[in-house]
């Protein structure tokens, strides 16, 4: 009986979870004159390629392109920083502690908190806000302190005696980082690049007062709420969506390759 209920309980769980989801891809996979509620009039793949059309108001694909680019440098950012900041906090400094908190205090304070100061910083600072700007500095202040306490933990169960070895073998500390130290965080490293993408690509408070003129694709998804009337933001979930599944497969076939090696 326990068993029983515990299994009833899962399944409500994850109908809970991924019932929505499933909700959504239904509704995407209709035909012209698909509507936004159920019953589903007709079967068909029409309102997946209205994505790539001209909205009534704003574009899916430009504010597509802006988080892809937006998050691909945040992966890049967030990746030299934390190896970088997580390297330095192998020893012990004057005030190391203090900048420790320092990091992981954004994580704390809200982010419509964060993204009203910087706004205000650029608009006394007389600097134009953007996506590309003020926004990739929103998003880092989300992703580089995940990047950091992950790569703190990497390297707090890194064995220092690998990078002894390859100093006594001649080796400088260029070379040293290179053929010894990158190899082995590197599969760390592809998770913290999907974790990083994934914040900054879902990201919507901290960049909703500091994108400027141009949205990206969660503000343009909200802001297009109130103006699109038709299934084609339910066939923009399923394609990030698959987008998203394709992303976390690439990375995993990554890792897996290199932890073989």
């Amino acid at each position: 009986m326990i068993k029983l209920l515990l299994t009833a309980f899962f399944a409500l769980f994850v109908l809970f979870l991924y019932g929505p989801m499933l909700a959504i891809f239904t509704l995407s996979l209709q035909g012209p004159d698909g509507a936004l509620t159920f019953p589903v009039r007709s079967f068909g793949f029409y309102w997946l390629g209205q994505v790539f059309q001209e909205q009534r108001v704003g574009s899916f694909v430009e504010s597509f392109q802006r988080s892809l680019w937006l998050g691909l440098a945040v992966v890049a950012i967030a990746i030299i920083v934390s190896v970088m900041a997580s390297m330095a906090f192998r020893a012990r400094f004057k005030g190391s502690l203090a900048l420790f908190y320092l990091t992981i205090s954004s994580l704390v304070v809200p982010g419509v908190l964060i993204s009203l100061g910087i706004g205000i910083t650029f608009q006394v600072l007389d600097i134009q806000t953007n996506w590309f700007s003020s926004g990739l500095g929103a998003h880092l202040t989300w992703t580089v302190p995940f990047a950091f306490l992950i790569m703190l933990g990497v390297f707090n169960r890194f064995n220092p005696y690998y990078e002894e070895a390859a100093r006594d073998l001649g080796a400088g500390e260029v070379r040293t980082f290179q053929e010894v130290v990158l190899p082995l965080i590197l599969p760390s490293l592809i998770g913290i690049a999907l974790l990083g993408f994934t914040l900054s690509y879902d990201e919507f408070i901290r960049t909703s007062l500091v994108s400027g003129q141009y949205n990206t694709l969660p503000l343009e998804i909200f802001g297009m709420t109130t103006n699109v009337t038709s299934p084609a933001l339910y066939a923009l979930g399923t394609l990030t969506t698959l987008f998203s599944v394709t992303m976390i497969a690439v990375g995993f076939g990554a890792y897996k390759s290199l932890s073989r090696q």
